[in-house]
Order: C-alpha cells, then structure tokens, then sequence
C-alpha cells in the first residue's frame, strides 16, 4: 500500500470512526456537536484524498478500493447511532419510516457495492461507475447526516427537522441512483445468467 497524502486521509477517515462513536455516546453537552465536526471532517477528507490523488497524481489501486468502503463505514455507522438515539427518534415525524429509510440507504450501499464486484470480475466495471447522481446522493446524505446527529436548533431552525426532510430525499436519490446502476449492468447481467442456464 502507498502511503501517500490521499491514502492517509482515507485511512485517517476509518481510523475516526470510533473516535467518532465514543464522542457521540459522551455525556456532556457538547457531545452532539463534536461528533457532528467529526463527521464532517470525514466528509471533507472523503472530497479532500481523491482531488488531491488526482491533483497529485498518486492514484493507485489501493486507494479506489479503500476511499469508498471508509465513506461507506463512516456514513453507515452515523446512520444506525441515528437510528439507536432516542434523542433523535423523538424529533422525526415517523420513527418508522426514517428506520426504513435508513434501511433502504445501507442496504443500496451493499448492493451496489456488491454489483461493482461483480462487474469487476466480469471486466466491466467501468459501466457502474460513479454517476452524477450518485455524487448528489452522497453530498444530500452528508448534509442531512449531519444536521440530525446534531439534532439541536440552529438560528431558529431545527436541525432535526430539517435534517429528516433531506434525509428523505437522500433516500429518493439513492434508490434512483440503485436503478441508473442496476440499468447500466442489466444486459451483463441478463447475458451472464443466460450463459450459466437453467439451474
């Protein structure tokens, strides 16, 4: 592994995480806004490893596997300490439909993942690559990750609310996103089932 500038803000980033868990779980009141600078430290590093890779042309392999599966870490375990936190399941409109939704978002994160695997292997791994809606979804998903860990109102605004409101639509973007994968590899997949026949 190339210990390069982008390879270590990616690591950085994983090696945050249960810093970022503990500070969440502390119980002073500056708790909530701590692990909220945490994960938008992650955020910023997630944009930050890969400009400065390809600025500094210090891509490797290595680093196109790491950087998404640190984002996807990082952007799931806020999700379920959202999902465990009282203090945040009491200010939602449904609890039960932000847990669903939180179940939708992780669940596409695996799946595409898994489908970029598996294109991999099948060679085309270029036709599930990153889409432009899939960098609105995650930029959506950053935001609204990161008002409802802080959960507290901001100049009169409830973060909260808001935060529930675009995680909403985080949700929209990502199954939309699933599908624009999903069509991209469609004819790999029907052509790839069709060579292994009738089990």
């Amino acid at each position: 592994m190339p210990l390069n500038i982008p390879n270590l803000l990616t690591l950085a980033r994983i090696m945050v995480i249960p810093v970022f868990v503990i500070v969440y779980y502390l119980p002073v009141p500056w708790s909530a806004l701590a692990a909220t600078v945490l994960f938008i430290f992650a955020g910023v590093t997630d944009w930050l490893d890969g400009y400065l890779a390809r600025r500094l042309q210090q891509q490797s392999p290595f680093g196109a596997f790491l950087d998404p599966v640190a984002d996807k870490l990082m952007v799931a375990t806020a999700i379920v300490l959202l999902v465990g936190d009282d203090r945040v399941q009491d200010q939602v409109i449904s609890p039960i439909l932000f847990t669903v939704m939180a179940a939708i978002i992780i669940g596409r994160e695996i799946g595409v993942s898994a489908l970029r695997e598996w294109m991999g292997e099948m060679g085309n791994r270029a036709s599930v690559a990153v889409s432009i809606v899939g960098k609105v979804k995650t930029v959506m998903q950053m935001v609204a990750v990161s008002m409802l860990l802080y959960a507290k109102p901001l100049a009169g605004i409830s973060m909260a609310g808001l935060g529930e409101m675009l995680f909403y639509v985080a949700g929209a973007l990502t199954l939309w996103s699933m599908i624009v994968y999903l069509r991209a590899a469609w004819d790999d997949l029907v052509r790839a089932e069709q060579k292994a026949g009738p089990t």
